[in-house]
């Protein structure tokens, strides 16, 4: 169920209640089943009912009943392991985080507990939030922290031990999300429930009654610990309001600076963030502002100087205070050295001497903040004191980001007018504009109706300037006997569909002649580009994620595909995606994304007769090549084991990975029993056939094409068996349609009739 706690009369959106062996409703006690929901249900006589939220102890003292206030930490957890001494990492997956606050912390013996977001892995690892559960890995650690933070302030942190030889952890959770409801309800006869819900009728509760409630299975795992901890943090840790663009609640954000050493309450006896250690870090503030932006321009990492202008008597005393507080907020996310990646600002306190720069800028706002980029452009300004400003200073902070993008923008627009930008100035605007992250919102940071709020600076931009420029930037490189490295990033952001063009303009794009002519270029330079790119990712304090150069392409195709329009432009696209997939195999580069992508655009065209010919063939051609042979799952082992990190199975997994092959074979077999044109492929279909049944035995699925196969291939009596396997091993998980199809043709192929 989706979390309603800021809307709390839509969290009942509806009840259901099941009465076992019972013909119309019955006076008692029910109780929910549904996950985190404790809530009583009571029938009593008078035709009253009641909803029991809240449950606890009292005591009666003379005339008063006291209702006990204490806290009672839970284990909202619920974990299970699988172990694997040969595991070298732990497999983590967490069953639906949603967008609940969650976080998860590791740490070794007596060492410093590293906490991260789960919703941050969650966008790391699956970017569009496709898969319902978060699969990821991390290193083997001795204990496991699991931490749900409430919108009240209030945090449930659970601490695990880990066996030695952990492999795997699954976590599921029940959380209790309670508000107010305005329902009705009413018995449906003909399924034996009392309905009762909100007006949508959606996300039922479901009752049953109290004697048929079976007693709660204890967790497998027991915490070590459970602790409820008021306004729990970590160093580095933005606020949960800031999180969802409330109000923030952190001390940070009320103008101080946060001490982790502070933060945990009296109770709280796990390790937390106390046991951090801090980098003694130290600003530079210069004593004019063009040495400020001298240093600013120098640093190697996006930078950008603040600069406060303030006239009270007491302005450079709040300066000096801010200062100490963002070194001291800075160290602690920096941890134990020196990480230029946090070192994201410097400070400067305008004095006299820029008074005569200030009219230039026109910046007459008495107190104001504003920042500026590497050359001295304003990219933002607020009316407004520096202490109320704090909290946007923070490297975790969506401000930072903000600035990036204006900051991307305006490059983007004074290298275009510059005559005199050289090569390296236009890939550099480019990839700036490329690297950004996407907001929710494109326009949000430019409307603001509070003048004390920063207000970002705007860059128009012209979109044809723009593709012409990268155009001929293209063009100009195709005699490249070397990559250019940041040329290769800013086209593999760009094909993907999130380059500058997504960035700078908020459009999805179809793949174009530029962008056919940028793959060519990554194709050309493939092999230069793989064995560079561990280097070029790990060029610190640079941020680059480049993946293997044919996976990236071929991922890119096959986006392009869902993309794509119909008409004569997807048409033409087609046949250019078929064309770069052709010379990959060609080059004998295709790997198992590339030919994954492929034979899934291959399946998706039909030749002139209606037949996939050309499909089958490309794909018989793998298999042969790839998969056939005696030891199947050694061969999948060895191809599993070489995916590159950037690829969707390094995280989903052995078992996915298996299961996509014996889907594929079972897939490509059954377009040869579908289709009459296909039937120069019997043979090799069974071979396919066999195969998927190999990797995945006793398929219903597998099983009656297989079955089908051998009949169309004059194999009746092997087929009748193979049919007679798949009726016996059907399921419920098997629509009903499906399965009395497969029934069917077991009774056509015993009496002749298939």
């Amino acid at each position: 169920m989706r979390n309603f706690i800021w809307s709390l009369s839509l969290l009942f959106a509806g009840m259901s209640v099941f009465f076992a062996q019972t013909k119309g409703i019955e006076k008692g006690t029910y109780l929910s089943t549904n996950k985190g929901e404790k809530i009583k249900l009571n029938l009593l006589d008078d035709n009253k009912y009641e909803l029991v939220f809240y449950t606890g102890d009292y005591e009666i003292k003379g005339d008063s009943l006291v209702f006990s206030k204490k806290e009672k930490s839970e284990n909202r957890f619920d974990l299970s392991f699988k172990n694997d001494k040969k595991a070298k990492k732990v497999k983590i997956k967490f069953l639906n985080p949603s967008y609940y606050s969650f976080y998860i912390g590791t740490q070794k013996g007596s060492e410093a507990i590293q906490y991260q977001r789960v919703s941050d892995i969650k966008t790391k690892v699956d970017p569009n939030w496709t898969s319902t559960d978060l699969d990821f890995e991390i290193d083997k650690t001795d204990f496991l922290y699991l931490v749900y933070e409430d919108y009240d302030g209030k945090s449930d942190v659970s601490k695990y031990a880990l066996p030695k030889d952990v492999s795997e952890v699954t976590i599921d959770y029940q959380l209790q999300l309670l508000g107010r409801m305005n329902i009705a309800g009413f018995y449906d006869r003909k399924t034996n429930e009392l309905k009762v819900s909100e007006r949508s009728g959606k996300d039922p509760l479901v009752f049953m009654n109290e004697k048929d409630v079976q007693p709660a299975k204890a967790p497998t795992v027991v915490p070590l610990e459970n602790n409820i901890v008021t306004n729990w943090t970590y160093p580095g840790k933005s606020s949960y309001y800031d999180s969802y663009g409330g109000a923030a609640t952190d001390s940070i954000y009320n103008g101080l600076a946060v001490d982790s050493t502070a933060v945990p309450a009296a109770d709280y006896t796990i390790d937390t963030a106390s046991s951090y250690s801090q980098y003694n870090f130290k600003l530079k503030i210069e004593s004019s502002l063009s040495k400020a932006l001298a240093a600013t321009k120098e640093a190697a990492s996006n930078k950008f100087l603040v600069v406060y202008h303030d006239s009270n008597k007491t302005a450079k005393e709040t300066f000096n205070a801010f200062v100490k507080d963002q070194e001291t907020q800075t160290g602690y996310n920096m941890y134990d050295k020196y990480y230029e990646q946090y070192d994201i600002y410097n400070y400067y306190l305008a004095g006299a001497d820029d008074k005569k720069w200030l009219k230039n800028n026109k910046i007459t706002n008495d107190p104001s903040v504003f920042v500026l980029n590497k050359n001295g452009d304003v990219l933002a300004l607020a009316k407004s004191d520096l202490t109320s400003k704090q909290y946007q200073f923070s490297y975790y902070g969506d401000f930072y980001r903000k600035l990036l993008r204006a900051d991307a923008f305006l490059a983007i627009d004074k290298t275009l007018k510059n005559k005199k930008a050289s090569d390296t100035d236009l890939i550099s605007a480019f990839n700036k504009a490329a690297l950004l992250e996407a907001p929710y919102d494109y326009d949000s940071d430019y409307t603001v109706d509070d003048p004390s709020e920063f207000v970002i600076s705007k860059t128009a931009l012209d979109k044809k300037e723009v593709t012409q420029t990268w155009k001929k930037l293209i063009e100009a490189h195709q005699k490249d006997k070397k990559p250019d490295m940041i040329l290769v990033e800013t086209i593999i952001r760009e094909i993907k569909n999130q380059g500058f063009t997504k960035q700078l303009f908020n459009e999805d794009k179809i793949l174009n002649d530029t962008d056919f002519l940028a793959i060519d270029y990554l194709l050309k330079h493939s092999d230069e580009i793989e064995s560079n790119r561990a280097a070029f990712n790990s060029n610190a304090p640079e941020i680059h994620n480049i993946g293997n150069p044919v996976s990236e392409v071929s991922n890119a195709l096959q986006t392009n595909v869902y993309a794509s329009q119909d008409g004569v432009t997807g048409d033409m696209n087609k046949e250019k995606i078929n064309s770069v997939y052709k010379k990959i195999i060609a080059s004998g580069k295709g790997n198992f994304d590339a030919y994954r992508n492929y034979f899934y655009y291959l399946a998706q065209i039909e030749d002139n007769d209606g037949s996939n010919i050309t499909y089958l063939k490309e794909f018989n051609t793998y298999f042969d090549n790839t998969l056939a042979g005696s030891s199947p799952i050694e061969k999948l082992d060895a191809i599993f084991e070489g995916l590159d990190s950037s690829s969707s199975y390094s995280y989903d997994g052995w078992n996915s990975f298996k299961l996509y092959h014996s889907d594929i074979c079972n897939n490509a077999a059954w377009t040869v029993v579908q289709k009459p044109q296909n039937s120069n492929f019997i043979k090799d279909a069974i071979k396919w056939s066999e195969y998927s049944l190999v990797i995945s035995k006793n398929n219903p699925y597998y099983l009656d094409t297989l079955a089908q196969l051998y009949y169309k291939d004059g194999q009746k009596d092997k087929a009748v068996a193979t049919q007679t396997l798949a009726v016996k091993y059907l399921t419920d998980t098997v629509e009903e349609e499906t399965a009395n199809d497969i029934k069917e043709v077991l009774s056509k192929m015993q009496n002749g009739t298939y």
